[in-house]
């Protein structure tokens, strides 16, 4: 199974791909951003990352995409590239029948950290170790790309032992 996570926004957009690897837990196989020219219309930019993002997902036929799910509580100029971004990822997984989650960073940093309010440093310190990587991944946009992917994977076991609860009614 590959896990695409991404890490999304307009000028850089993070892209992590993760698959458990048998007993030796999980690997990266893939990581890295895409940049959009920020001098260019954001029209042309916003095409540029769906055809990037199309792509990608084509290139590694993940089983499920997973996408940051955008919360701000501040700065809502930042917040509308960043939504636009997530929404061109949504749709490329859509698009290629992939299953899609979403973890907000608080989330991920829970997961992966025990802290919702770790630092970026603090985050790809332990994706490194997660993944075996000999150091932490960069730029950050990457590694929390990655992060998301290994949130997910991470909590496969427990929805699959929810959904067989559920199934022989006993859960909500």
């Amino acid at each position: 199974m590959f896990v695409l996570g991404v890490d999304p926004g307009l000028s850089r957009c993070g892209y992590g791909v993760v698959t458990p690897s048998g007993g030796q837990g999980l690997v990266a196989t893939a990581a890295g951003v895409i940049e959009t020219d920020p001098k260019a219309p954001v029209p042309e930019r916003l095409l540029t990352l769906q055809r990037e993002l199309r792509a990608l997902v084509a290139e590694v036929a993940p089983s499920v995409v997973v996408v940051e799910r955008v919360f701000f509580q501040v700065n809502a100029k930042t917040a509308v590239p960043v939504c636009q971004a997530s929404g061109l990822a949504l749709v490329a997984a859509a698009e290629a029948g992939c299953e899609v989650a979403q973890y907000s960073a608080n989330e991920v940093k829970q997961a992966l950290v025990g802290y919702g309010s770790a630092t970026k440093r603090q985050v790809q310190q332990m994706v490194a170790s997660v993944l075996s990587l000999s150091v932490p991944p960069s730029p950050p946009d990457a590694a929390d790309a990655l992060a998301l992917a290994v949130c997910h994977l991470h909590g496969a076991g427990l929805r699959v032992a929810m959904a067989g609860a559920r199934a022989l009614g006993g859960g909500a």
